[in-house]
This record gives C-alpha cells, sequence and structure tokens, in this order.
C-alpha cells in the first residue's frame, strides 16, 4: 500500500472541495424547480413555517409525498427558518452537503484501503460525475444529499469498530445508520454493503483455517458470524421498509406495472446506468416508463452485458475489488430499480448517486492495479486523472447551465427524450408562471394526449380554460381529475377552482359546498380554508366563515386572513374577539389599507 502522509490527504481533500465549488457555484442563482420544490418547500406551510415545535411533530408523523424522512423535512424547514423562500440559501446548502459527501468518501475509503490517489480519484468522480448534477442542483433532492451523508458516516464509524469493537462504537454505525434512513430509505442497503466491506478491504470474511487474520491483523470470521453481528441493522433495514411501504401506500405513490413489465425495465435501466457512468449524454430529470414497449432483443442484449460484468468481476479472486465494487452498484441500486415501481419514471439521475461510487472503485483500483504492474509513473497517471476530471467538468458544467431556469430544463428534456409527458406539463407550468397561457396549453394538451390518465395535465388544461373563462370547459376537466386521481392534493385543487368557477358565476352554495370537499382532501389547504370562509361569510352562515378563518390563521397566519375573520365575527356579535383579529391583522399588515381595500371587495362580489 502507499504511504499516507497527512499533508497529502489534507491538500487533496481541500483541491476536492475547491473543484466541486468552482463547479457548482452558479446554482447560487437558480431558481427553484417547478417539479417537487413546491411540494417540498415553496408551499408547504408546515416547511415555510421554519423550525418550532409543530414542525418536529409532523415531521416525525406525516407520510407526505409518499415518504417518511423527518431528517429531510427537518432540513427545509432550517433553511426556511434562516432563507425564507431565497432559494440561493436553499441551494447553498445542497452544494455544501454534496462538498462535505465528496470528501467524506475520500476519507473513507483512503482510511479503509490506505490507497490515497485512487481513494481521491474514486472521490473526484463521484463530486464531478454529470450524472450527480441532478442531485445537487435540485433541491428537493436534499433526501439523497442527506442520506448519503448518513451512510458515509456510517461507514466511517463501522470501521472503527472493526478496529476496536465495542457497544458503545457499534451503537454509533447504528445511530448514523437510523438517521440515514430518516434522511431518505435508499440507504437501506447499508447492512450489505459493510458485508461487502468485510471482504474487502477490511478482509475479515475467513476462507482459510481458524485463527487466520484478515487485513491489519484484523481477526478474521465466517460469513454468518458476520450476518449475526449485523442483525440490529437488518432489524433497521426491516422497520425501514415496513414504514416505507405504508407511506408509499398512503402518498398513491405505486404504479402497477405487471411483474414481467418491471423485471424487463430493470434489466434495461442497469445496463443504461452503467453506460451513463461511462458516456454521461442526454442527462434527463425525468425518463418515462417504456411500459411493455421494450424489444425483447433490447433486454436479452442488457440481461447479457450484465451477466458478462458479473462474470468478469468474479473470476479474479485476487482482486476483491472488482466483486466489491460491482455488488455495490447492482446492490445499492435495487431499492431504485423499479422491482417495486414507485413513480412514473424509469430510471432517474438521482439514483445514481450512491450506486456509482461502486463502479467507480472498479475502475480506480483496476487502472491502478494496471498502472502498478507496467510501472506507469505517478505523474501520467495523475495527468490522466486530471483529463478525465477535466472532460467531466466540462460537462456537469453544461447539465447544471440547463437547470438555470424552468423553461430551459424541460425544453432540454424534451429534446433529449421522447413521449415525455412529466416534462411536457412541467413545462407549460413553467410558461405559464411567466403569464404565457397561449405557449403553455400546446404543451399541457400534448401531456394529456401522450397519457390521458394523467390528472395534472387535466388540472392544467382545466385550469387555462377557466382563466379564458370557458367555464364549462374548465369544470369538465376538473371532473376528469376527480375521475382520475385519489391524491388529496390534486382533488383538493380540483375542488378548488371549481368552488371559485361557482363563487365567479354567484353560486355560493355551491362554491361553499366545493371548498368543504376541498379542505376535507387536504386539511392543510390554506386558499380553501379561505375560500370557505367567504363562500360561508356571502351565504350567511357565519359560524362555518369564522370556523374556516380561524383553520386557515392556525396554518398561515396573514393580515387579509385575520381582517376577514375580524368581519366574521364582527357580524356574528362577537365584538371583543373581532378587535383582537383586526389587531393581529394590523400588527402583520404593511398595508393595511390596501388589505381592507381588498377585503371590502371580496366580500361585495
Amino acid at each position: 500500500m502507499l504511504a499516507n502522509p497527512q499533508r497529502q490527504v489534507l491538500l487533496l481533500g481541500v483541491l476536492l472541495a475547491a473543484a466541486i465549488v468552482a463547479v457548482y457555484y452558479p446554482v447560487d442563482g437558480h431558481p427553484f424547480v417547478n417539479y417537487d420544490d413546491n411540494l417540498y418547500v415553496t408551499e408547504n406551510v408546515h416547511v415555510t413555517s421554519g423550525l418550532h415545535w409543530e414542525t418536529v411533530k409532523w415531521a416525525f408523523s406525516t407520510f407526505d409525498q409518499g415518504n417518511w424522512h423527518p431528517v429531510t423535512w427537518l432540513s427545509h424547514a432550517a433553511d426556511c427558518q434562516f432563507y425564507g423562500l431565497n432559494p440561493a440559501g436553499h441551494h447553498d446548502t445542497n452544494l455544501v452537503l454534496h462538498v462535505l459527501n465528496a470528501v467524506l468518501l475520500f476519507w473513507v475509503l483512503q482510511q479503509a484501503t490506505g490507497y490515497v490517489g485512487r481513494s481521491a480519484m474514486v472521490a473526484g468522480l463521484f463530486a464531478l460525475h454529470p450524472i450527480n448534477v441532478e442531485t445537487v442542483v435540485w433541491i428537493s433532492e436534499r433526501k439523497n444529499l442527506l442520506s448519503m451523508t448518513f451512510f458515509l458516516l456510517a461507514l466511517g464509524a463501522y470501521r472503527r469498530y472493526v478496529l476496536k469493537p465495542g457497544g458503545s462504537r457499534y451503537a454509533v454505525t447504528a445511530v448514523l445508520y437510523a438517521l440515514g434512513l430518516m434522511a431518505k430509505p435508499q440507504v437501506i442497503t447499508l447492512p450489505c454493503v459493510l458485508l461487502l466491506w468485510d471482504y474487502w478491504p477490511l478482509r475479515r470474511i475467513s476462507f482459510a483455517p481458524r485463527g487466520a487474520s484478515g487485513a491489519a491483523g484484523l481477526p478474521a470470521r465466517t460469513l454468518s458470524q458476520l450476518i449475526v453481528e449485523k442483525v440490529p441493522l437488518f432489524a433497521l433495514s426491516a422497520v425501514s421498509a415496513i414504514i416505507t411501504v405504508k407511506a408509499q401506500r398512503a402518498g398513491h405513490a405505486f404504479r402497477l406495472y405487471p411483474l414481467s413489465v418491471r423485471l424487463e425495465n430493470a434489466i434495461v435501466a442497469y445496463a443504461s446506468y452503467v453506460k451513463k457512468a461511462f458516456w454521461p449524454v442526454d442527462l434527463a430529470p425525468m425518463y418515462p416508463h417504456p411500459g411493455d414497449s421494450l424489444g425483447k432483443w433490447h433486454v436479452l442484449a442488457a440481461l447479457l452485458f450484465l451477466l458478462a460484468i458479473t462474470a468478469l468481476a468474479t473470476m479474479e479472486p485476487r482482486r476483491r475489488y472488482l466483486p466489491v465494487g460491482w455488488f455495490w452498484f447492482v446492490g445499492t441500486m435495487v431499492p431504485m430499480i423499479g422491482l417495486v415501481q414507485v413513480g412514473v419514471q424509469a430510471m432517474a439521475d438521482r439514483y445514481a448517486y450512491l450506486p456509482l461510487i461502486g463502479l467507480f472503485i472498479m475502475v480506480c483500483w483496476a487502472v491502478g492495479d494496471w498502472a502498478q504492474q507496467r510501472h506507469i509513473s505517478i505523474v501520467w497517471m495523475g495527468a490522466s486523472g486530471v483529463a478525465v476530471l477535466l472532460a467531466l467538468t466540462f460537462v456537469a458544467h453544461r447539465q447544471i447551465g440547463y437547470w438555470d431556469d424552468n423553461v430551459t430544463l424541460w425544453t432540454q428534456t424534451l429534446q433529449v427524450t421522447q413521449r415525455n409527458w412529466v416534462a411536457e406539463n412541467n413545462l407549460g407550468g413553467a410558461l405559464m408562471s411567466q403569464d404565457r397561457l397561449d405557449a403553455a396549453i400546446p404543451h399541457f394538451r400534448a401531456a394529456a394526449a401522450i397519457y390521458p390518465g394523467d390528472p395534472v395535465s387535466h388540472l392544467d388544461i382545466g385550469f387555462y380554460e377557466q382563466r379564458q373563462k370557458n367555464w364549462p370547459q374548465a369544470m369538465e376537466q376538473y371532473q376528469e381529475v376527480l375521475k382520475l386521481t385519489p391524491s388529496p392534493r390534486l382533488r383538493a385543487e380540483a375542488y378548488n377552482n371549481m368552488a371559485l368557477i361557482d363563487r365567479e358565476l354567484g353560486d355560493y352554495a355551491a362554491a361553499q359546498a366545493e371548498f368543504q370537499q376541498a379542505v376535507d382532501a387536504s386539511p392543510g389547504y390554506v386558499n380553501a380554508w379561505m375560500g370557505l370562509g367567504l363562500a360561508a361569510q356571502r351565504t350567511g352562515d357565519l359560524k362555518t366563515a369564522v370556523q374556516a378563518y380561524s383553520r386557515a390563521m392556525e396554518i398561515q397566519p396573514s393580515d387579509f386572513g385575520y381582517l376577514l375573520l375580524a368581519r366574521a365575527l364582527e357580524q356574528s356579535g362577537r365584538q371583543p374577539e373581532a378587535e383582537a383579529a383586526a389587531q393581529q391583522a394590523r400588527h402583520l399588515s404593511q398595508n393595511f389599507t390596501q388589505t381592507q381595500q381588498t377585503a371590502d371587495r371580496l366580500l361585495a362580489e
């Protein structure tokens, strides 16, 4: 093994961090993405309210977005506490976490193997590979970054436990693993990775007579002993799996493709990830699931490719890093490969953040051994490594640029994917946010034509028709949404928009009923509570109006809401409470006169 001069390790760590910041600094000026960022941050009232006890309780009890990841929710809430809804701060947190992960990966590998250069190259590939751009620049992927941080810390803590076994050191590993699972359950395969780590580089698995030692004099153990050692960690995995299934069922995240279709897609996806690791082009935030359209020859070719790599990785017992790297890639990808289909994607760049480390280990150690056998100088090897990293940096920089605004992102996505109804929808939404409705509507209609069962495109078409005052057509689209989706959020939006139309038409009784259905579907929907209060106030149902405004103010206090609450309380003859609510409105308002005028106008309509 190579020497381990501390200065060299420190210098390479600093250079690694500096390179990441230099490549990713443009993200400081990027906006929130109009895909999931609204659900995770900008429109999530629990998150935007910042860090307080109610947020903590919600984070540990919610299955919002089909996940149970309280650590991730608290991280987003902390960003809102410090940065509000300025996306720069949220992006900076992601960047800091990616820097930390790359440095941790370098440290964990170097400590476990003793190789500085090879460990640095693996960390460099991880840090600068274009496929990881999505995880870093997409604020919603905070869960990916956080779970990786705890995964790497647990891997480092496990080595300390192996060097000096003890209950407290084992507990540290378990706690770090639990925190990783509470950030994102993708790290559920850690116990299996630790078994690979026992094989190489720790060499704890015994294939020799009793009493043999592993690397660095570590006592060797049988495979069964090492599995038993990790039973508490496997128990954590089992608990996480149960919770995850419950969360995804609650969030209606499952997609019911036949098992044969899921298997075929998984095989092709594995091969595609390997291809993108070596040739990272045509990257996109959304690759549509092909369903049953994959050709049999395509699946067979991918399967033969994967079997060939498996055979090559396992035929040389002296190069233990090859099977470890390959099975790291294959194994850590299992939760995201689509055997249990969650979402509508065939694969996703963000899913490669952890698994591709295995391929990087295979390549860097194989190239290092090859160079050592042929006595190639360290200078030549270093120069070649820098050239590879510079090429990846160039591609990564270009990929980062696509995320500079939502229109550019989804336009590029449509150029590199086919029949992508999610991208059509999101491009339409980006154009609509710029008030370019006529440019947006063709994309909404294209999404609905590609996948008629998509409720989001029908919701967007309905909104367009509503803005054009085509009330019957809008109502027809919203009814279609209600037929297509069990999603509480989408159903609430459809009912809310239907209520707005009926309010516009002067049918306040129908509007009140629809607003009530909206809040029944999604109790945290502030706008629907406010709409319910207005409709009830217009129909003379002051009790319902007071309750609706009060609930809205519990969720998201505002000067306008408190003023409407004060008016409803005053009409109910509850003068002291009305004065208190009006005082709250004055306290929150930056322009109380304008707020009064808006309230007067709405109540007079």
